[in-house]
């Protein structure tokens, strides 16, 4: 048998109510994370929500995923995020 493979997604979601953007990243399926953030799962997100996804990528590793969050949440990875919405 071989090794389980867990794929790490980075998601960004943006609020129905007010446009506001949230990144993270999860091993779990994306529109899971949809839901448990819709329901309140999350103090920011509780407070800004409904949620749809706006933008994901696949990482095969944690450490890309989190590298990459990390970016998206920076002034670049802002403008980057700016540019997909435009």
């Amino acid at each position: 048998m071989g090794a389980i493979v867990y794929m790490f997604t980075v998601y960004i979601l943006k609020s129905l109510k007010n446009s506001k953007r949230y990144i993270g990243y999860t091993s779990k399926d994306v529109e899971t994370r949809l839901k448990e953030h819709n329901s309140g799962c999350n103090k920011y997100t509780k407070n800004n929500g409904p949620y749809k996804i706006f933008h994901t990528e696949v990482y095969d590793n944690k450490t890309e995923a989190m590298r990459r969050e990390k970016f998206l949440k920076s002034g670049q990875g802002r403008k980057y995020l700016d540019n997909l919405d435009a």
